[in-house]
């Protein structure tokens, strides 16, 4: 009699990998969480973090893809179609916008135009791809909409208006980058996060400064690497072990403690109104993966 072999996973295994996908993401998560205070403690100009940052994170993240893949990682750079190009231009021009937006406004604005980036992208993906918005959806992005329009009204008395609009056109980017990848799911994101940081080298470049402090460059090289290209690589192998809903919930530690780090180290105070806006949009976060984490189990 031939013997049965069995393929699907036991629950010790299933656990085991539920466990390190989540330790995955949590640690991306935090490590993601170090960009407000690595850029409020640095002196570089936005133009000098971007380039450098983008530089030490490219090469990193390709020298990860050639460990992980050999050739044919590189070789998925030449199947990048226009689809793959316009997620490292959402990706780039998403970069862009959060750093230059940090030098601008608090960083809990920041992070919570971020952490409403999935809500614009339900808008993006009903209108482009004719994706239904379900009603937990809607109200989630209500009531985003509305903890945002309550932490700009701070902004207005701050001068923090410019710093919330580049925080908006980061979100809507990350969201356009959210929709195209949902779109076409064969694109490889660490291949487009790599060509994204490779375009805004090349783009930063002619405006970046190269005479820089060691300690500033030992914090580019911190941004760059481990910020950015480890938390891409942590979370991208994480969020496969784990379904998607229970990665979002983990991930939102970022939201929680970018903030926090700041007001930590620097006593950095967003004000009452920015406080309350971005507990609407954490809570209206939370609420709606934890719903759809239910439906989906």
């Amino acid at each position: 009699m031939t013997e049965i072999v069995e393929l699907t996973p036991s629950r010790p295994v299933l656990r085991a990998q539920y466990r390190r996908g989540a330790l995955l993401v949590a640690g991306a998560a935090l490590v993601w969480s170090s960009a407000g205070l690595i850029a409020r403690t640095a002196t570089t100009d936005a133009w000098t973090t971007l380039f450098w940052r983008s530089l030490y994170a490219c090469l990193f993240v390709l020298l990860y893809i050639g460990w992980r893949d050999g050739r044919a990682g590189y070789a998925a750079f030449r199947k990048l179609d226009r689809t793959g190009l316009g997620v490292a231009v959402s990706f780039a021009l998403s970069s862009f916008t959060f750093i230059t937006a940090l030098e601008k406004t608090a960083v809990a604005n920041v992070i919570i135009f971020q952490a409403a980036a999935p809500f614009i992208a339900a808008l993006l993906a009903w209108a482009w791809l004719g994706e239904r918005v379900g009603g937990l959806s809607l109200a989630a992005i209500l009531a985003s909409f509305l903890g945002i329009v309550v932490m700009v009204s701070d902004s207005v008395g701050q001068g923090r208006v410019l710093g919330d609009a580049l925080s908006l056109v980061m979100g809507t980017s990350f969201a356009v980058m959210i929709v195209l990848a949902r779109r076409r799911r064969d694109v490889s994101m660490t291949v487009a996060a790599c060509l994204a940081t490779a375009l805004l080298a090349l783009v930063t470049a002619p405006f970046s400064s190269f005479a820089i402090a060691p300690f500033d460059m030992l914090l580019l090289v911190l941004f760059g690497i481990g910020q950015m290209g480890l938390g891409l690589i942590m979370f991208t192998a994480g969020v496969r072990l784990m379904p998607a809903a229970d990665a979002g919930l983990v991930s939102t530690l970022e939201v929680i403690l970018m903030p926090f780090w700041v007001w930590l180290v620097y006593g950095e105070n967003p004000g009452p109104r920015a406080l309350a806006g971005g507990a609407i949009v954490l809570s209206a976060v939370v609420a709606h993966t934890l719903f759809e984490r239910r439906g989906a189990a």
